[in-house]
């Protein structure tokens, strides 16, 4: 175990490295969950609820950027299938397990810069916490912990790839219906019945309104959240989801990644 998180720091430094090769990446990344704060505070806010809206809205991006995330480590690991580094990595004295877990790790990090310059425009936009030190803290850490999970299916995208821009395609297309069909940004309580019942269960959800429970951002009077049970127990069914897709996504990635190293 000691010899994997070695190596996949060694990996997750490498990726970190490569960064300054692709700025790009870096950029969009970042832009990204400005750019929805700025559309939706400002072109939707004044409709629904005005600073209250721009309060409540913030829970809603933090979890849509750490998802869109997943993109990022879906296409890094398909670039480095299709120039042959995963090859130049099989042949190391490396344990397998090393090579995916360095790229979710790098990813990570950079869900942290996101995080970071996401909460900066949200203080702009007039975001403020709520609660104190431990619940804003554990509100952090739920958005990373999600962040890690969305990058094992990422990672598992990216491995069934069969090319770049495979990757590149199937790694955005599922992130719409997955933010938006959820309460990250309205309530599901206006949406019609099995659509509503698919946002309520739903992680983005689930993390979104426990990330705004913890942050002390209630809901504008117009946004009611509804009582189904995934919203009661917001921080619970989160945390669950969390573990669940990690162990999940992880095993599939494993199994793919096993694939890849036997043919």
């Amino acid at each position: 175990m000691n010899r994997v998180a070695r190596d996949a720091c060694i990996i997750a430094w490498r990726n970190l490295l490569n960064l300054r090769r692709t700025p790009g990446s870096v950029i969009a990344a970042l832009v990204q969950p400005v750019m929805f704060v700025l559309l939706l505070a400002y072109v939707f806010g004044g409709s629904l609820g005005g600073a209250d809206y721009r309060t409540f809205l913030m829970g809603g991006i933090f979890a849509q950027a750490v998802t869109f995330n997943a993109a990022f480590t879906a296409l890094g690991l398909a670039n480095d299938m299709d120039k042959g580094i995963v090859d130049r990595f099989r042949s190391l004295p490396m344990p397998r397990m090393a090579v995916i877990l360095g790229r979710t790790l790098s990813d990570l990090i950079m869900s942290v810069v996101t995080l970071a310059v996401t909460s900066l425009c949200g203080l702009l936009v007039g975001w403020r916490i709520g609660t104190s030190l431990p619940e804003a803290a554990l509100a952090y850490f739920l958005i990373l912990l999600f962040a890690f999970a969305m990058s094992w299916v990422g990672a598992t995208i990216g491995l069934m790839a069969r090319s770049v821009e495979v990757a590149q395609s199937a790694g955005l297309i599922w992130l719409f219906p997955v933010t938006f069909v959820s309460s990250a940004f309205v309530s599901t309580a206006t949406m019609p019945g099995p659509l509503r019942t698919v946002a309520e269960w739903n992680p983005v959800s689930a993390t979104a309104t426990a990330v705004r429970q913890l942050f002390g951002n209630p809901p504008p009077a117009g946004i009611p959240l509804g009582e189904a049970w995934p919203v009661v127990n917001a921080l619970p069914y989160a945390l669950v989801c969390a573990f669940v897709i990690t162990a999940a996504f992880m095993g599939l990635a494993l199994s793919r990644f096993r694939r890849i190293v036997v043919s």
